[in-house]
This record gives structure tokens, C-alpha cells and sequence, in this order.
């Protein structure tokens, strides 16, 4: 056989690779988007928690604190 007759096979086997890795990818970004999800619904209060609790302790030092002219 001459080669040149095998190019448009060659030519479909990788598009259907170039779609098969689009799908991989699509996967590999739903994974991560889903740990993501995740893990701001786990920690998301303790952070907000973590905070408040900072923004009180600003507040408190704040209005002990006294203002020399």
C-alpha cells in the first residue's frame, strides 16, 4: 500500500483523541469545581466563625482604646 492512503485514517484517530481528551478535561474541571463546592460547605462557617470573632476582637480594642490629641 502507498501511504498516503492511510492518512485520513491517522487524521480521524486523532480527532477522536483531541475529543476524547476535551471530555478528560471536562472531568478532570467537574472534579475540582465539586471539591471546591465541597469544602467551602465544610469549613464555610468555621471560616465566617474565624472571622467574627476577629472583627469582635477589633471592635473591642477599638472602643478601649483612647484617642490622644
Amino acid at each position: 500500500m502507498h501511504p498516503s492512503c492511510e492518512t485520513p485514517v491517522d487524521h480521524t484517530a486523532a480527532r477522536d483523541e483531541r475529543g476524547a481528551s476535551a471530555v478528560e478535561y471536562g472531568l478532570l474541571i467537574a472534579g475540582i469545581a465539586a471539591i471546591i463546592i465541597t469544602g467551602v460547605f465544610l469549613f464555610g462557617g468555621a471560616v465566617v466563625g474565624l472571622f467574627d470573632d476577629s472583627c469582635g476582637s477589633l471592635k473591642t480594642k477599638i472602643t478601649q482604646a483612647q484617642c490622644n490629641p
